[in-house]
């Protein structure tokens, strides 16, 4: 990946022993992304964004949650 300078903006554990890890990026030049890290056992996946696909991202995420939780649970016959 990269040597540039990162903050380390947070970490989630997410069902399925996975886990999600934010960090922010600072390139020479000024270029700021958001890299986000998503640990699935031995597999890494790694996206850099920029803020204003963060935004858009996070937005979507926010509204698919809030619709889940105002929704009743979906029960399926077997």
């Amino acid at each position: 990946m990269t040597t540039a300078p990162k903050r380390e903006i947070g970490e989630i554990d997410a069902p399925y022993r996975r886990k999600i890890k934010l960090d922010e990026v600072a390139y020479d030049g000024g270029m700021t992304l958001l890299r986000l890290t998503i640990r699935e056992g031995a597999r890494y996946t790694i996206l850099e964004i920029d803020p204003l696909t963060a935004e858009r991202w996070g937005r979507m995420m926010s509204e698919w949650s809030q619709a889940q939780a105002s929704e009743p649970p979906q029960v399926t016959e077997k």
